[in-house]
């Protein structure tokens, strides 16, 4: 990857939907390079995908909880299991392996607390769950910030 290729990621982390002429433009490129630099970043996994940054007040999601969940084993079988599991939860929209007190921390969105109360029953219910620790987000300072390239 050369600095072309970090300008074209830092432009489409801006603005995703820049059409090719103007992501070439920006880039002082002419369009059919800059797509096909485009298409490799794409081909290589450095682009995963495109998406709408989403107000999570305006549709109704107004609570995020930090779960910190630790397992009963930390086995192969156990971590795929519950790794397996846990991307089917749909109010979990990011979970990291972390090191620590705890094995994973989940980042929960719901509507309210009756709704936290039911996503907990469902990570509780996951394999080799062994312990839980919910924080609260108070206010949301700094969030999907782009990749500082």
């Amino acid at each position: 990857m050369d600095k072309v290729d970090a300008d074209i990621l830092k432009r489409l982390q801006q603005d995703g939907r820049l059409s090719n002429v103007e992501l070439a433009e920006g880039v002082n490129l002419s369009p059919s390079p800059c797509l096909r630099r485009v298409k490799n970043l794409e081909a290589e996994g450095v682009i995963t995908g495109y998406g709408a940054v989403i107000n999570r007040d305006k549709v109704g999601f107004g609570m995020t909880i930090f779960v910190d969940v630790s397992l009963d084993s930390h086995k192969e079988t156990a971590t795929s299991e519950f790794e397996a599991s846990l991307v089917l939860l749909e109010n979990v929209i990011s979970c990291h392996e972390v090191s620590g007190v705890s094995d994973y921390r989940l980042e929960v969105v719901v509507r309210d607390l009756k709704s936290y109360e039911i996503v907990l029953k469902q990570i509780q219910q996951l394999p080799h769950v062994k312990d839980i620790q919910s924080n609260f987000a108070i206010r949301t300072v700094k969030s999907g910030a782009p990749i500082p390239l």
